[in-house]
């Protein structure tokens, strides 16, 4: 989204000149840089602030010089026209900040406070849209004295920044960006490490598909597979027969008795690390015991399941609230042969392919190679060095592990009847908003009661990146029933919040009495730059204003929210939230006038300048003055009702 502060066309001579971080050599300077983790005088989401000025010390080229060679990378944007240099830079920016992923950050501005030209580039995580800010001075360096620059390699590395931030994940940023969609408030606890929607008594803090609603006891009960793989049975769900083994020789008389061909896993384990299925013999069987206990965490016992192999197909069947959402099946990782490359080769051609780029959007992960595919190969008389004849399939590993490699394809418009009512059912004995079933059989859309089919296992916290971005197949929207079990439609995410540009202490004591009186089992939180309230009680005042802020959002007894935002804090750090029900502004300087963006159509708006009381609420203005002796705070606990009606 373009912003532009003025209608005119900012000419070369009007841009400031300034050298202050640029190199002798450079024509462009970028300087007083900024985080802003909300709302701003310059864009009314989090985003990446800095000014942007020529040195002075060289000349740039013709600005046509740059979209040419930016138009090379970005067709779109050679098409277009741009008012100024730092148009066209602060365009190019939010364009390489989506990563090549499609993130949804597509805001920019550029405005001129005083005589500085400040550039606003939409950001979700600091330091990578940062990183993407100096790439780009780079890029329009490169393009200014002639040089190549190689953007793409610099996007990689972006990626790989971005995936190791506390966004990165698949699945927490496919949540995160459907919240956006969908308007609901989302931030990171970092103290916690969690993620948190909504505010204050509407909030849910979770891990990936992990949620503090979630009973923790039958999330635990689920990683005891043994315990869980018998409660199941109990219920008369279909699972495969095995036992518990602590030692090589338990596990090989275990076999005999169960059978060849048997499935090998940890007792204590995830992502199918340390799974072996369609053990053949006591050889193959003692290689899958070692591997087993190898994938077990160092705090957890060593003991291994060994049971029944059922041939078949790899199915994942993910349950949100209880009720069916997607399916997928899974087939492990395979390279076919072109005559001429060895099967490592084949495995570092495939990695490079775009769709394996290992980006939370991305169908595919990265092949991986380890002593399980080495083993595997053996088996089917290859190794990493084999040659492949032209056309031959190899499938790499006998389990179909999505996070070595494998591949996802969608089963959700075929999977039988009979089948989702087993799924959910089973879901319906848990109190865990996500439930992934995983289940062998050779066709789902097949009724389990027809036999071959079983229940190997359930997880507690699935991944859904799998039926978002199938490999193969449509994908799969699991994301907004995952946040609607919380915020059904009807529902707000947020509680009212009231913004102040400028409130004391005994203001804000007058105003929680005053609601109080209103709402005597309301919990308010209050704060501003003299202290921080909780009700009537005094609460300790970080020096980060924005942490005051988040704290009192985290709480979630919290029924209202009060707040001040002077210019300089809003202008510095940004808004830690969005949205105000209601804004109250004292004599408000320019920048303090822009905290009225940020409302919602029934949201009300006063405003005194002098004595001049200006309220705005749902498209109309009443105007009157204030009388002599009038306080100002008769105004707004006036209208105090019409949002909290």
């Amino acid at each position: 989204m373009k912003v532009f502060a003025l209608e005119e066309k900012v000419i070369l001579d009007q841009l400031p000149v300034s050298r202050v971080n640029a190199r002798q050599t450079d024509a462009f300077d970028i300087y007083n840089s900024r985080f802003c983790e909300g709302s701003n005088p310059y864009l009314n989401t989090a985003a990446f602030v800095f000014d942007f000025a020529l040195t002075g010390n060289s000349d740039p080229l013709p600005i046509e010089a740059y979209i040419e060679a930016v138009g090379d990378r970005y067709p779109h944007l050679g098409d277009r026209t741009y008012d100024s240099y730092a148009h066209l830079f602060a365009q190019v920016a939010a364009e390489v900040n989506q990563l090549d992923i499609g993130l949804h950050l597509h805001q920019w501005s550029v405005t001129h406070p005083g005589s500085r030209c400040r550039l606003a580039i939409e950001a979700l995580h600091g330091r990578t849209t940062r990183s993407v800010v100096y790439a780009v001075w780079d890029w329009f360096e490169a393009i200014t004295q002639g040089h190549h620059f190689y953007i793409e390699d610099q996007i990689e590395v972006f990626q790989r920044l971005f995936r190791q931030s506390v966004y990165g994940g698949p699945t927490v940023y496919a949540l995160l960006r459907t919240a956006h969609e969908k308007s609901i408030p989302a931030f990171y606890l970092w103290d916690e490490g969690l993620m948190q929607y909504g505010y204050g008594k509407k909030l849910v803090r979770g891990v990936a598909t992990t949620f503090d609603t979630d009973s923790h006891l039958d999330s635990d009960f689920t990683t005891r597979k043994d315990d869980c793989k018998a409660f199941l049975s109990t219920l008369g769900f279909p699972v495969p027969s095995g036992e518990i083994v602590t030692t090589r020789s338990e596990a090989l008389a275990a076999a005999d008795r169960i059978g060849y061909p048997i499935a090998v896993k940890p007792v204590s384990g995830h992502k199918g690390e340390g799974v072996t299925a369609d053990v053949g013999d006591s050889e193959e069987l003692k290689a899958a015991f070692d591997r087993a206990v190898e994938a077990i965490p160092g705090d957890q016992p060593v003991e291994v399941i060994v049971e029944t192999s059922i041939a078949g197909s790899d199915f994942r069947i993910l349950c949100v609230n209880g009720r069916f959402v997607a399916a997928m099946e899974r087939k492990p990782a395979s390279v076919t042969g072109d005559g001429q490359s060895t099967v490592s080769d084949l495995i570092r051609e495939a990695n490079r392919a775009a769709a394996r780029s290992d980006t939370p959007m991305s169908p595919l992960g990265k092949i991986k190679a380890d002593n399980a595919m080495e083993v595997y190969l053996a088996q089917q008389g290859f190794t990493l060095e084999s040659v492949l004849e032209a056309g031959q399939i190899v499938y790499l590993r006998k389990v179909a592990n999505l996070s070595a490699g494998g591949v996802s394809i969608d089963a959700t418009s075929t999977i039988h009847p009979d089948n989702v009512i087993l799924a959910q059912d089973i879901a319906q004995h848990f109190r865990l908003t996500c439930l992934g079933i995983d289940a062998i059989t050779r066709d789902l859309s097949r009724s389990w009661k027809d036999g071959n089919f079983g229940i190997l296992e359930i997880n507690s916290a699935p991944g859904i990146s799998m039926h978002l971005n199938p490999s193969v197949g449509d994908r799969v929207d699991v994301t907004s029933p995952i946040l609607e079990t919380f915020f059904p439609a009807e529902t707000s995410p947020r509680i009212p919040i009231l913004t102040f540009n400028r409130v004391s202490m005994g203001d804000l004591q007058e105003l929680i009495d005053h609601l109080l009186l209103q709402y005597p089992n309301w919990v308010i939180g209050a704060v501003c730059r003299e202290g921080v309230l909780i009700n009537r009680s005094e609460k300790v005042l970080s020096a980060n204003y924005n942490i005051n802020v988040s704290n009192l959002l985290r709480n979630p007894r919290l029924d209202l929210l009060i707040a001040e935002y002077r210019g300089e804090i809003f202008e510095q750090d940004g808004m830690f939230y969005s949205g105000s029900d209601m804004v109250v502004l004292d004599n408000p300087t320019e920048t303090e006038t822009l905290l009225t963006r940020d409302v919602f159509p029934h949201s009300t708006v006063v405003v005194r300048e002098g004595s001049n009381v200006s309220i705005r609420r749902q498209g109309l203005i009443e105007q009157y003055r204030l009388g002599g002796s009038e306080p100002f705070s008769r105004v707004y606990l006036k209208e105090m009702g019409t949002i909290l009606a």
